[in-house]
Parts: C-alpha cells; structure tokens; sequence
C-alpha cells in the first residue's frame, strides 16, 4: 500500500487518548503480519488497550527501534471544514485528518516501507513499537520499552520516536507533568466573606504563587536557550468552582502542568509549592477548621530528553534526514522514557507541530515523501 492509503485507513479509526486502541492496533498487526512478520501485544490490565512491537531483520544487537503513539486528541468544539477522520485531500499539497500530523503520518511511513524492510538483507534489525494513550500522559511507552528490552534476547541500541519535527533530528525535548490542586473551604452567604474561607480566592492565591514561581525561576536566570520558551512553564488550564455569585464557594479544583528545562525537575516545583499550602492551610484554619489543600498527579512525570551530541545516534539521525541541524522542542513525546530505558533516543517525523492539536491539522505531502525516504536510508544504512 502506498502511504497516502495507509494514512487514510489509520485516520479511520478515531481513537482518543483514553479510550480502547483495539481497533487501530488490531488493524495494524494484521497488516504487519502479512508481512510474515511476528508481532506482540503488550495490553493493558483490563485488556482494552495494547501497545505493539515487532522485529524485522535479524536477532543482533545494534538496532533501531521506530515508535509512535496510535491514539489522538478530542475534535468535539473544533471548527472542522472536513470530516476529521477522513483523510481529505483539498488538492493544495497538504492531508487534512485528525492524527494525520501527530503522528500517524509517522506510522504511515514505518508501514510503506515495511515490503523493503521484509526484503531487504538487513545486517542490523528494525523494531516497531507503537503505544497507546500517550496523548493522555505518554502513559504506555514504559510499559512498551520495557516489554522491548524483556523480549529480545538481543539489544537495541536506537529509538527513534517519530513526532512532527518537518524532519529535523532534534535532540532535546522538555519533560512534563499535570497536577490536580483541589481547594476545600467553607460555604456561606456572600456576605461573611472574611467570616469564612472561599476556595475561589485561595485558588486564585495558589495560582498566583505559580505564576510567581514561574517569573521567579527565569529571574534567576534558569533558562536554557536550546528551547522556545527558554524556561520551565507553568500554566494553569482549567479552573472550577463556585456555585452562584452570593454564594462562598465551598470547593473549588484547577489543573495546572509544569514542563521543564533539562536542569529541573516538576517534583521540584511541586515539594514548594506543596509548603506554600502547608502554610496556607495553617493561617486559614484559624477561620475554618476544616480548610483543606489537596494536590494529586493527573499522570506520572514524563522526563526530557537530553541526548549528547556526540552520542551515535545523533549522527546516524542527521543522515537519515539528510538533515546536518539539530533542534530542541517544548512539547512532550516519549523519547525521554526510552532513553530511560536504556536506549540512545531522538525525536525526528514528518509534519509540522503547529499543525498539530487544532482544527483542520494537516500534513505536507511533501513531508510524508521525505518521511518515506527517511526509512528507504535506514534500509540501506542497515543492510
């Protein structure tokens, strides 16, 4: 199958992060393993999700592992001029669809040369790997790297995760994690505001500090000019509370995430800002008793990834590009957890992020061509 029909069939399936990827993964090992190619799940508990790896080519060490996630974002209140999971070519050069960016495009490419990869003499294997729910937390990519290294008596040594970099290999991403901050205070009439403890205005307290820690942090010059912002973000992304305008809100409950610069750690920022409302807690219990300050992880840390220059993949990347830069992104992707897991990682697809996450996201053409000639190299690179 071409890439644009494999693009299209892996747009179909409107997967969501959180919800079950059977059908997209169910798709994609039948069509692996006609291929003759072996495949293996690695399920969730409850069975409802599984992530996928497979080898092709030969039991040695020194291979490269190719990831992807299958899972995309809600389109529910985006302003969609085309069916979001169909692949609609506008005939302006570009695939409209949702995943078509991020970061099925990436899949599509893996899959289209998957004839070459079967055929080819490889001297050195290539593994694909593909997760789920990884726009929910990176939650399986773990999970998936880990079932990698307990499989193959042999070890990989690469892993190129392929999120939408327009092909540059990029070498450093920030880390990330969510929280959940839950405020309880005491209801009453609006009135008695100084008689009891709105969990609005302590909330908005609490969010206050955040920014504050965020500008504190660039004040003290922690930045690092590789990324776009140059700093760790702070950034609170929705808020809710309150029942009417006379009324003291009793609760009220905001999420907030943190992505870091390589120097920083989201537990870090969480051990002060958990003091912070240690000490709120005291000063308001004197007015209630019951005054409570919560704080709870949406989903598990996701590490940055900081690859060395000098590290070999960063070499072997540059020329499956034909791209001799190298590049630094503030979005999360898994290539901090397979470096985690003991493999060298970088972070190079087809597509443009900005593209990614909105109404209408599309791909380049163009990019899905240079996606294919990416794995056509690293046909003849490991043959």
């Amino acid at each position: 199958m071409h890439v644009e029909s494999i693009l299209s069939k892996l747009v179909s399936f409107p997967v969501l992060g959180g919800e079950s990827n059977l059908s997209i993964i169910h798709w994609i090992q039948e069509y692996i393993e006609g291929f003759g190619v072996k495949t293996v799940l690695v399920p969730n508990e409850e069975g409802t999700k599984a992530s996928l790896h497979c080898r092709i080519g030969p039991a040695v060490d020194g291979g490269v592992i190719l990831s992807g996630h299958t899972d995309v974002v809600p389109v529910e209140g985006q302003d969609w001029t085309s069916n979001p999971f169909v692949l609609t070519d506008k005939g302006d050069g570009k695939l409209y669809g949702r995943g078509s960016c991020d970061m099925k495009g990436f899949v599509a490419c893996c899959l289209a040369a998957l004839p070459e990869m079967v055929k080819a003499e490889l001297k050195a294997p290539i593994y694909f790997a593909f997760s789920y729910d990884e726009e929910i937390g990176c939650l399986a990519a773990p999970e998936l790297a880990q079932a990698i290294n307990d499989y193959y008596d042999e070890k990989p040594q690469f892993a190129i995760i392929g999120e939408p970099t327009m092909m540059v290999p990029t070498v450093w991403q920030k880390g990330i994690c969510i929280y959940h901050t839950k405020v309880t205070g005491s209801e009453g009439h609006s009135s008695r505001i100084k008689q009891e403890v709105s969990a609005i205005h302590e909330s908005m307290r609490l969010i206050l500090w955040l920014e504050n820690k965020m500008n504190s942090l660039i004040e003290a010059g922690s930045t690092d000019d590789r990324f776009t912002p140059n700093h760790t973000s702070i950034h609170i992304g929705n808020i809710k509370g309150g029942l009417a305008p006379n009324i003291i809100a009793q609760e009220c409950v905001f999420n907030w995430d943190v992505r870091t610069i390589p120097s920083e750690t989201p537990e870090q920022i969480l051990a002060e800002f958990e003091a912070y409302c240690r000490e709120r807690e005291e000063e308001l219990r004197k007015v209630f008793s019951g005054f409570k300050i919560t704080n709870s992880y949406k989903h598990p840390a996701v590490p940055g990834l900081d690859t060395k220059e000098n590290q070999s993949i960063v070499a072997l990347v540059k020329e499956l590009a034909n791209n001799d830069t190298t590049n630094a992104v503030s979005y999360a992707a898994e290539a901090g957890q397979f470096q985690e897991a003991g493999f060298e990682a970088m972070i190079c697809g087809p597509g443009d992020i900005a593209q990614a996450h909105r109404a209408d996201e599309f791909i380049h053409k163009e990019q899905l061509e240079m996606g294919v000639e990416f794995m056509q190299r690293l046909i003849q690179k490991l043959s």
